[in-house]
């Protein structure tokens, strides 16, 4: 399907405000698969920060665009720089965000990368390293930020 934005939903028992805080905690979950570094801030309107993962395979900026408290929290990709496809900015100007919603007594994450679509040559390895930190990763982060 053309156009086909990456997105990935995940449910928890924690509640939408203990979800939100992790999200925003971008060190406690988007890191562990490769060897990553972090600079700049994630929790407020106007915050950017850069993430790299390994040896300068992939960098990208992120500038926090959108924030509703316990709902919603979306980046927009200011630069980015993946040394293993031949458009190396394929991330720039698409958004990352995260929908939060109670369901159930439980609470729903929605994350969608738009932009990042299966036309773009970085998909095949963007969208199951993208399903990792969000199933894998963030799920241990919110568990582990409530016990």
């Amino acid at each position: 399907m053309k156009n086909q934005n990456f997105n990935t939903t995940i449910v928890v028992d924690q509640t939408p405000e203990e979800v939100f805080n992790v999200i925003l905690d971008v060190r406690a979950w988007w890191s562990g698969l490769f060897n990553e570094s972090f600079e700049g801030s994630s929790g407020k309107l106007g915050d950017e920060f850069t993430f790299r993962a390994g040896e300068g395979m992939h960098y990208t900026k992120q500038k926090l665009v959108e924030l509703v408290p316990d709902k919603k929290v979306v980046w927009l990709v200011t630069e980015s720089n993946l040394s293993f496809t031949n458009t190396t900015d394929e991330w720039t100007s698409t958004k990352i965000s995260f929908d939060i919603s109670r369901e159930d007594n439980k609470t729903k994450i929605s994350f969608t990368h738009a932009g990042l679509v299966p036309e773009f040559e970085c998909y095949e390895a963007c969208a199951p390293a993208w399903t990792r930190y969000i199933h894998e990763r963030l799920v241990a982060a919110i568990a582990n930020a409530t016990r």
